[in-house]
């Protein structure tokens, strides 16, 4: 254990306690990973959402052996008012993490950080550390673990006993998820082995998860666990950092020869695939609750046979049951249910599927050139306002060696484009900005922007939003050599902030998070600078429909603006000339069209090139002011 370990404060929001959980559910969930790492590294902070903050019995018998402390909103540090709950900052530091996955991935890392020893706390971020770290809003599965399962929980707790006879439909989800076919790394052998125990009638060993899976067993003994398989044999071997069983390891030549297509698929073992994951612990309190409502309320659970197997498997896995006793949790045991026949289970189209398009389009012509004749048939063409200040650049060789992007370790002929792209958004950013103002750089990387701009405007507060830790620790290592003190870091997808600010900036904003910066903007009624990228992302999302304006709505359907969208990003200098004029246009377009939507709410926005043209391929910038 490192002696050494800063102090950091976590707050959580508080509504209310119903019996053995507390609400919103995402304080349930983290304080029961607190509980499941034993990590004390925390000072806990619970904030009321409503005005009182004097009732002291609510912080007792909430966690186990944990300290919590009652804080009220107004009482929390500034960079933390920006954000929605859960949320992380360093006592008396600038630099915060929020939102229920940034700050779970945190605490686990935090934990392993301070005892090595704890090596199989690192395993709960999955392969290559990737569980539950993209955003919710290009994740389904994100937006599923950490939006979507516990708000339609909640819902269904608080919802009168007339209106909560169905299953949420986001439950039901789940248990189809749950159904899918298992993708893993390096599957291709495990499909192998369980192609032989099927041929050969073998039933894989399971080893027991210690003395929480049965009160008889001792910890590693191996014995039939109903429904023997390969996959719990694999996910407990590892759980119990075991070889999993070799019995069948060697593979008969007809096995060896079998194709990958004609290979048994796998099945779940937890909520992500074989391996026990953190996303088994954002779930595992929100669906006791709705287990626990529906046994009270006397429902029949039989169209949630996954469900209900993934339930009683994860409170096999070491650790489980304890965690689950600190927070006052008592873990149902369910019986084994068997699937209901056809007939009886809900109809699966009740599970709402919002991204799902719809395909019909019989007057789509594939290609930009009849979907750029359609728009110009109507009077649309990608058209650009003249740059208001294309010579104006800053003086590079004047600034200390950490304002330049260079000190990112990028090499020259990338650092001086990059300069050139910097002059132009803080050109238009200096001709905005006032005194006092707040200026936000989403998603920031490593603060070229961000940086600059608090270096070149000390009178305005900057603060960074980026949700990849290493970049934006990069940016504040760089900042605490420059000595800047107007400016903040949050580490947390866009929809965690909320703050007021009056001017937002992007530099190269990918696919979808150019529409999610600017709705950002609108929201606060600020002025923006921003640089899209990645068009061919750009795809329809829960909260995002394109074409996004109403003159583009009219005239193309949804398949024929993604033709743009994916044409817009052939603008490599590698390209042939035509190719990448063609490219240019249809930027052009698909800019315009988000020009024209934020325009419906009341701005004025210019959609500019850069100078020189040649600082980047996706050369284009929109400037947009409230009027």
């Amino acid at each position: 254990m490192k002696d050494s370990v800063t102090e950091e404060h976590l707050y959580l929001a508080f509504s209310h306690q119903c019996r053995d959980s507390i609400f919103p559910l995402h304080t349930s969930i983290s304080l029961f990973l607190l509980s499941y790492c034993d990590c004390k590294l925390f000072k806990v902070f619970l904030v009321p959402t409503g005005e009182d903050v004097g009732d002291q019995s609510v912080t007792k018998n909430l966690a186990g052996d944990l300290e919590v402390h009652l804080i009220s909103r107004c009482q929390l540090p500034v960079v933390v008012q920006s954000c929605s709950l859960p949320a992380v900052v360093a006592k008396d530091d600038k630099f915060c993490r929020a939102g229920l996955s940034v700050v779970l991935r945190h605490i686990i890392q935090k934990t392993f950080e301070a005892d090595p020893s704890k090596k199989d706390l690192l395993e709960l971020l999955g392969f290559k550390k990737t569980c539950l770290k993209a955003c919710a809003e290009v994740s389904q599965w994100t937006r599923l673990c950490e939006i979507s399962i516990p708000l339609a929980v909640e819902r269904f707790l608080t919802a009168s006993p007339q209106h909560c006879q169905a299953i949420p439909p986001d439950i039901l989800l789940l248990e189809r998820k749950l159904g899918e076919p298992v993708r893993v790394h390096n599957d291709d052998k495990i499909r192998r082995q369980k192609l032989q125990q099927q041929k050969g009638g073998a039933k894989a060993a399971v080893p027991v998860l210690g003395k929480e899976a049965t009160e008889e067993s001792k910890p590693g003994e191996v014995h039939e666990h109903p429904p023997s398989s390969l996959e719990l044999s694999v996910a407990f071997s590892k759980l119990l950092a075991q070889e999993a069983p070799d019995a069948i390891n060697r593979e008969a030549p007809h096995i060896r020869r079998a194709k990958t297509s004609d290979l048994p698929l796998l099945d779940h073992v937890f909520a992500e695939g074989l391996y026990f994951t953190v996303a088994d612990l954002v779930l595992l309190p929100c669906i006791h609750q709705f287990l626990v409502s529906s046994k009270r309320q006397g429902k029949n659970l039989v169209n949630l046979p996954l469900i209900s197997s993934w339930y009683r498997r994860v409170q096999e896995v070491p650790g489980v049951k304890k965690a689950a006793g600190k927070c006052n949790m008592e873990l149902l045991q369910l019986p084994e249910l068997m699937s209901a026949p056809e007939e009886q289970l809900q109809d699966s189209s009740s599970v709402p599927d919002e991204l799902e398009e719809d395909n019909d389009d019989s007057h789509f012509i594939g290609g930009p050139r009849p979907t750029m004749t359609k728009l110009m048939e109507n009077g649309i063409e990608a058209k650009f306002s003249p740059h208001p200040c294309p010579s104006w650049t800053l003086d590079w060789t004047s600034l200390p060696s950490a304002v330049s992007p260079g000190e990112g370790k990028m090499s020259r002929d990338r650092a001086l484009r990059k300069q050139q792209q910097l002059n132009n958004l803080v050109a238009a950013v200096t001709k905005l900005a006032k005194p006092g103002d707040v200026i936000v750089d989403f998603c920031s990387g490593g603060g070229h922007v961000g940086i600059v701009l608090a270096y070149m405007m000390p009178s305005c507060q900057v603060v960074l939003i980026e949700n990849k830790e290493l970049s934006l620790i990069r940016a504040k290592d760089r900042s605490d050599e420059l000595g800047l003190n107007n400016i903040w870091f949050i580490q947390a997808n866009l929809d965690y902030f909320n703050g007021t600010f009056n001017i937002g900036v992007a530099l190269h904003a990918c696919g979808v998070a150019t529409d999610m910066v600017i709705e950002h903007c609108l929201r606060a009624r600020a002025a923006f600078v921003i640089s899209p990228c990645c068009y061919g992302f750009i795809q329809n999302t829960v909260k995002f429909k394109y074409p996004r304006s109403h003159q583009f709505k009219e005239i193309l359907s949804y398949k024929e603006h993604m033709i743009l969208c994916r044409f817009a990003d052939q603008t490599a200098v590698q390209l042939p000339p035509e190719r990448r004029l063609i490219g240019k246009q249809c930027m052009g377009l698909v800019d315009l069209d988000r020009a024209w939507a934020a325009e419906e709410h009341n701005y004025s926005v210019q959609v500019i090139s850069m100078e020189p043209e040649s600082c980047s391929p996706k050369n284009n910038m929109f400037v947009g002011i409230p009027t």
